[in-house]
């Protein structure tokens, strides 16, 4: 393994060392962490998955997505939002997504909570907590790369203060990392690299 270092993966090409240990990582690195990530549904999916992640490894999220994605309706707000006590249980069974109460109750709530929110707040508010790019020098190593941000604090105040849960500053973060608020791939690494 590396010391934080970008690591060359079989095409010869650098990466963010995190992204080798898998094929289903180096698909997600290359093709879509860091990328923008715009409107409502798509946002409360990232933000439904990151809180999913809390306490486990970003890997099992991302091999249960299709998963999460059927049981949660394709992610569409007003949907999850009409979600009924038998459509919880359904997913407290769903063996295709992890099976934690509290996170299941936070997807379904934060649902209830932005249907109520006119389309594009969503996209906005998040979004008015990206930090001027220019501000924030390419990390050279994973030692540079934070867990948790001013941007991020203040991104997870906003969105609990507007009846959101399990939106942590972490939480809050990794949803900047995966959504392209922030660019966190190392400075050689051929995602930073290609346009």
């Amino acid at each position: 393994m590396s010391d934080g270092q970008p690591v060359a993966g079989p095409d010869g090409a650098l990466r963010c060392p995190w992204a080798l240990s898998t094929p289903d990582y180096v698909t997600y690195h290359d093709e879509e962490w860091g990328r923008p990530v715009h409107g409502d549904d798509a946002l409360f999916e990232r933000l439904a998955l990151e809180a999913f992640q809390s306490g486990l490894s970003w890997i099992t999220i991302l091999r249960r997505r299709p998963g999460f994605r059927a049981a949660f309706a394709g992610f569409e707000i007003a949907k999850v939002a009409e979600f009924t006590d038998t459509d919880r249980e359904r997913l407290l069974a769903d063996p295709g997504i992890i099976r934690n109460r509290a996170k299941i109750d936070a997807t379904l709530a934060n649902a209830k909570v932005l249907a109520g929110w006119e389309p594009g707040d969503l996209d906005d508010l998040i979004w008015s907590h990206a930090p001027d790019p220019a501000a924030r020098p390419a990390p050279r190593t994973l030692a540079d790369v934070p867990a948790v941000t001013p941007e991020s604090t203040a991104l997870s105040k906003a969105l609990k203060r507007r009846g959101l849960r399990f939106v942590g500053p972490t939480t809050a973060y990794a949803l900047m990392q995966a959504c392209g608020l922030v660019d966190d791939h190392l400075e050689t690494c051929v995602a930073r690299i290609a346009p």
